[in-house]
């Protein structure tokens, strides 16, 4: 699966869940973390869960597992490590304090609109 489709699968997932403000931003060129991050976020712990349940679900549907989960206990701040794409989901609250768009702004920020359903 190329880093492409599994971006398009993971915004896809994001968005069938209802996942605000969903952001993709490049950041292989700034460090040796991952090539790009996902950012979305929900209104309450339990959408939180439910985001990234899907995400795993869809992924692991087309073979793909994730290299490492964190943060499913409090739903706070869940963490998808898939090697080269690691994928953010907050909550809220967490996400407008830890904002990691700001840390990033660096990144390349890619253009998600086509994945997503309008409202």
């Amino acid at each position: 699966m190329t880093q492409k489709e599994m971006i398009e699968t993971i915004v896809k997932a994001l968005d069938l869940k209802r996942a605000e403000d969903i952001q993709v931003i490049g950041i292989k060129d700034l460090t040796v973390i991952a090539d790009y991050f996902i950012i979305a976020n929900g209104n309450s712990t339990t959408q939180t869960k439910a985001l990234a349940d899907e995400v795993e679900y869809q992924l692991k549907e087309k073979g793909v597992m994730p290299t490492r989960t964190e943060g499913y206990q409090g739903a706070q701040w869940i963490v998808l490590d898939y090697s080269d794409i690691v994928v953010h989901v907050f909550y809220k609250e967490t996400r407008q304090y830890y904002n990691l768009e700001r840390l990033w702004s660096d990144g390349e920020n890619v253009d998600v609109s086509e994945y997503l359903t309008e409202d």
